[in-house]
């Protein structure tokens, strides 16, 4: 009979936590890879080369692979037959682990859950309280799946209860779209079928930890009807051209990946979730012997890149930057910012717009006229660094404030990931503004651009406070143009038609 200590699983779970943060599961970087390599699309190509490139920087340096270091998901499989060694409950073990993985000196990570989820919404410090799935199974051991789920794909989680003859296909081929780019492709499709609304959402956001093997089962053949509607999904989803980051492309995911459960007669209860550039799992199991041994991935496991950031890009002074200048750019165009820009993310722009709406100065220091501000919330630094993985956040949610804050402030530009909704779209046209991108999932890389930061306004935000950055060519896509034109409306529709015209080759 196993005895569990519960410092055996509280270390595991920090170490756990630790490890996901910085080293990618080796079946993604694979299948990144070999999408990387087989891609035609120049900007989705360079979007993957920034994620890869970022992936192997984090695995040596031991940071985080984006800024969002995630909500923790834990499933658990408790042996009923194992024994515990604690007193506290299996929350309050868990919640210790993340305490002491999201608080570690030597690789800070991000602290991102907020209590009450209304109201107030402040900001824990620590990252807990994570959530924690259990089932009872036969045995002595436990097994243990780890997550860390960042809120740029988790927002963009589906749920309906269709109509029994309905086509499940068609319903995910509906949403996919409507998900945009904020959830940071090319990454994993998860899906829920069947069961109750709550088992369906648990179902989707469990086949996340999978093993990446689309292109096995490819090569056999599918074994039964569940493989069938993978294999679908996977060719039909890729079909739609939104490639990655959203900017059109051969690949917009790696995997679709379902688990199914018996249903009422009536219903068919169906959950889909997405899996970010940044997907973080991993899986262990204690049997009493002490914690989970993890060992490190071999380096050669990332291709070797030549990536040149200054090919083709243009050089941009932000200290001298003028309406006329940003009118010249060209969406996809790519860019290399250097100068000093601000930062500011939801409840910085809440601020700003309550402060307009008064009739009240900005604070000192946050002067946005003829300036960029950043969609970002960093990772605290470490040792020598001046800022943490300073990656974009999705921008759709600073939308309904651009409009107000273009007109206001004389902001002419604004630089986030994903896609931008109508109502920012025509406001930037208007204000004669610009949207730039930079890759979600490369948030270390990104802040190796960044020369020095110090805070400027709103320091009890945190991560959300205003920052004024000064940069050092950092790249940035053109997404939305002064003329309102959007490289994520453009990109997909072009590779949309040229993927029509690709013959489909079934290994």
């Amino acid at each position: 009979m196993s005895h569990i200590r519960e410092d055996d699983l509280i270390s595991s779970i920090a170490d756990a936590l630790q490890y996901i943060s910085y080293y990618h599961p080796p079946d993604y970087i694979r299948a990144l890879s070999a999408a990387y390599e087989a891609e035609e699309s120049p900007a989705a190509k360079s979007a993957m080369a920034q994620i890869l490139i970022n992936s192997r920087l984090c695995a040596e340096g031991h940071r985080p692979i984006c800024q969002d270091t995630g909500i923790v998901i834990a499933f658990f499989k408790v042996g009923m037959a194992l024994r515990w060694e604690t007193n506290r409950s299996l929350q309050e073990l868990v919640d210790e682990g993340v305490r002491r993985a999201y608080t570690h000196p030597d690789n800070i990570l991000r602290a991102s859950i907020v209590d009450p989820p209304i109201g107030a919404r402040r900001n824990t410090g620590d990252n807990t309280p994570a959530i924690v799935h259990t089932e009872l199974v036969p045995g002595d051991k436990l097994e243990v799946r780890l997550a860390a789920k960042g809120g740029g794909s988790e927002n963009k989680s589906r749920f309906a209860i269709l109509n029994p003859s309905a086509s499940v296909v068609d319903w995910v081929l509906e949403q996919v779209p409507s998900m945009g780019a904020g959830w940071c492709p090319p990454g994993i499709l998860g899906l829920g079928i069947g069961g109750s609304a709550e088992k369906a959402m648990q179902m989707a956001k469990a086949a996340l930890a999978e093993p990446i093997d689309i292109h096995e089962l490819r090569a056999r053949g599918p074994a039964n009807a569940i493989e069938e509607m993978r294999l679908e999904l996977f060719e039909k989803v890729n079909a739609l051209g939104i490639g990655a980051q959203g900017l059109g492309g051969l690949t917009t995911v790696l995997d679709v990946q379902i688990k199914t459960f018996p249903t009422h007669a009536a219903s068919l209860p169906v959950a889909l979730i997405p899996n970010c550039a940044a997907t973080r799992h991993c899986h262990f199991t204690l049997d009493g012997s002490g914690p989970a041994q993890l060992e490190p991935p071999a380096l050669d496991s990332w291709p070797k890149i030549a990536w040149d950031p200054a090919a083709g890009a243009r050089r941009v002074d932000l200290n001298r930057i003028t309406r006329e200048q940003i009118a010249s750019w060209q969406p996809g165009e790519r860019l290399l910012l250097s100068g000093k820009l601000l930062t500011g993310r939801d409840a910085a722009h809440k601020r700003i717009v309550d402060l307009l709406n008064r009739g009240e100065p900005l604070p000192e220091g946050v002067d946005l006229s003829n300036r960029f501000l950043y969609y970002v919330g960093p990772v605290d630094p470490v040792r020598e660094e001046v800022v943490g993985p300073a990656g974009p956040t999705t921008a759709t949610r600073m939308d309904r404030f651009t409009d107000q804050i273009l007109e206001q402030t004389g902001l002419i530009g604004m630089i986030g990931k994903a896609e931008r909704g109508p109502a920012a779209i025509d406001a930037i046209r208007r204000h004669r503004a610009v949207y730039l991108i930079a890759i979600g999932g490369a948030a270390y890389l990104v802040s190796k651009a960044i020369k020095s930061s110090r805070l400027v306004a709103f320091e009890d935000l945190g991560m959300e406070a205003i920052r004024e950055f000064e940069v050092e060519d950092m790249p940035v896509t053109v997404a939305v143009d002064s003329r309102g034109v959007s490289v994520h409306e453009t990109g997909p529709q072009q590779w949309r038609s040229r993927i029509a015209e690709i013959p489909i080759k079934v290994e």
